[in-house]
């Protein structure tokens, strides 16, 4: 029986490769996806226990996506080909989202913002800002990385974010970050910051638009909460 088990992976495996090939991946389940990327950096045996054990640590596909090369490599059976095979994955999503929006873009409003940055924190595991410059006529002209923290705090420098609105020529601005496993609420210090840099920007003749704060597929406008309305904006508890 054991010398008939490479047959047996090898027409798993060539089965699985054709199903993806009709039918896409809407209806593999997460196991199934997974044994079909370790495929390609695990070229013999069976990927299934290994996918797996993959989901068993980290809970979800997302999980094992995000999780980082040094734990991956902790799992059983996950060498270092196949850790950057999974740490490649999101990173090109993100890439691949980046050009479809790579058009000079116009950015209307909130909802318009919101599909524009989205895809920039994918697979994104600290928190990180960026700074969205648009035009007179709205179009983007520049957007970009400008601060990069831990997994739970960034400090946004208003300095940096006015030079390098200046240097662009922006005429309305929108800055975002993300709180990585976190929800997708401003703190306090969003909220003081948003304040200090709208009032920075507005005698430049700079407006700055939103800020957004994304979290696991989700989004908050702190326009739409209603920070840039009045001086009080109430956070709870």
């Amino acid at each position: 029986m054991a010398g008939s088990e490479p047959s047996i992976h090898r027409q798993h495996r060539q089965r699985l490769k054709k199903r993806f090939l009709t039918e896409g991946l809407d209806h593999f389940d997460s196991v199934n996806l997974l044994e079909l990327i370790l495929f390609y950096a695990i070229p013999q045996g069976d990927t299934n226990p290994i996918a797996h054990r993959l989901l068993d640590t980290f809970g979800s596909l997302s999980g094992v996506m995000n999780a980082s090369y040094e734990r991956l490599v902790q799992v059983d059976g996950v060498g270092e080909h196949a850790a950057t095979l999974l740490k490649l994955f999101p990173q090109v999503c993100r890439r691949y989202l980046d050009d479809c929006n790579a058009t000079g873009d116009i950015v209307l409003d909130t909802e318009t913002a919101v599909r524009y940055l989205s895809p920039k924190f994918i697979g994104r595991t600290v928190e990180t800002a960026f700074l969205l410059c648009l035009n007179g006529r709205l179009r983007v002209i520049y957007c970009d990385v400008i601060a990069e923290g831990s997994q739970a705090n960034v400090s946004l420098k208003l300095r940096t974010i006015v030079e390098r609105a200046i240097n662009v020529n922006a005429r309305r601005i929108v800055i975002a970050h993300n709180h990585p496993g976190s929800f997708a609420l401003p703190s306090h210090a969003d909220v003081d910051t948003t304040k200090q840099l709208r009032s920075a920007l507005q005698p430049l003749g700079i407006e700055l638009y939103d800020h957004l704060i994304f979290a696991d597929g989700e989004c908050v406008s702190l326009r739409q909460s209603g920070a840039f309305k009045s001086e009080v904006f109430d956070l709870g508890e």
